[in-house]
């Protein structure tokens, strides 16, 4: 791999056939043509009009905790690396606050807790990027991101410079966002949150009130919910550090009302929330394991024995080893009962 080498004085580093396996946390082995760290955001368009990279395959990748190789990437992988979280506007009741792209998300989170701000406690210990958040809007223990976003800053490839987005025009929807649906065009570079001092705990989901319970909180304070919610993921998910993987691997299925009360009447036990728009939110989970996929494993590729919606590497599996598994989990939950399971990773 050839020596990192400045390409820009707008804190760019471009390195040419670059290993991905430390860039992902499934760990698998990956190369791309070129990898171009960015730590100035401004920068972007200066590099992405470069002579020898203007048309080059581009792929934008955070800190790989939601991506799945299973190819090398032919063009330039770009990383955005800005960092900083700044107060923008403070009222008495919220504060609009800019995070830039390259932030951990959950010290993002952890920093809003500390000062005083409501909401983000149940996505506490998500992995990955603030840059990363909104484009697959993510969410968990019934909160998603979209509620707190007030803007998106992002570099528009069509117009060749950096926009804002209102959250209106971010088309959000359930792990899903215009940043998704057309990640050829946007890069993500910063989000503006609207963060409350106040907010109405929510605490409904399964496992939250026990825990609450358990470490002996007076109350559902964002502090005690962020430190229920935290042990209920330590105790559930695999840690990526020791047994790599990319959190959850399957959407829970959208169904039309009528068909998710058919499947959930002769197949008794099976979760299923309203989810709006005349539809319902089925388990995934529960389709797996009533497979008897939860522990799967084909090789070094499989699926955790703790959480069934996690697909892991027990060692040195490759990406095709796992979207191999991952396609038979699916046929199988399709086989079983008539539900399409969908990948929330972005597979490469």
């Amino acid at each position: 791999m050839a020596a990192a080498e400045p390409l820009a004085p707008g804190g760019i580093t471009l390195l040419a056939d670059a290993a991905l396996e430390g860039r992902n946390t499934l760990r698998v082995p990956a190369r791309a043509s070129l990898l171009a760290d960015v730590r100035d955001a401004a920068s972007i368009g200066e590099l992405l009009a470069t002579p020898a990279l203007r048309d080059q395959p581009l792929l934008v990748l955070g800190e790989g905790s939601n991506i799945l190789f299973a190819h090398d990437w032919p063009g330039l992988v770009l990383t955005v690396a800005a960092r900083g979280i700044e107060i923008l506007d403070e009222g008495d009741n919220a504060a609009r606050v800019r995070v830039a792209a390259g932030e951990n998300w959950n010290d993002f989170v952890r920093w809003a807790l500390g000062h005083g701000f409501a909401g983000l406690e149940n996505l506490v210990l998500i992995p990955g990027t603030v840059g990363a958040a909104p484009i697959q809007n993510i969410g968990a223990y019934g909160v998603e991101v979209c509620e707190f976003v007030h803007a998106v800053e992002t570099f528009d490839r069509q117009q060749g410079r950096i926009i804002e987005l209102a959250n209106d025009e971010c088309a959000f929807a359930y792990r899903d966002s215009l940043f998704k649906r057309e990640r050829d065009r946007y890069i993500v570079t910063a989000v503006e949150f609207e963060l409350p001092r106040r907010r109405e705990p929510r605490v409904a989901y399964a496992g939250i009130a026990e825990e609450l319970t358990a470490i002996g909180a007076a109350g559902p304070t964002p502090l005690a919910v962020a430190e229920a919610v935290a042990r209920l993921r330590t105790r559930k998910l695999p840690d990526p550090a020791l047994i790599p993987n990319a959190g959850s691997f399957f959407k829970n299925p959208l169904l039309a009302e009528e068909l998710a009360a058919t499947l959930a009447r002769d197949h008794p036990g099976l979760p299923c929330w309203p989810a709006g728009d005349e539809r319902r939110k089925l388990s995934a989970a529960w389709l797996i394991e009533q497979c008897g996929f939860k522990g799967y494993r084909d090789g070094d590729a499989g699926i955790s024995g703790r959480h069934a919606l996690v697909l892991v590497n027990h060692g040195h599996a490759s990406g095709a080893d796992l979207l191999r598994v991952a396609r038979h989990v699916a046929a199988g939950v399709h086989d079983r009962f008539g539900v399409k399971l969908e990948a929330e990773p972005r597979i490469v």
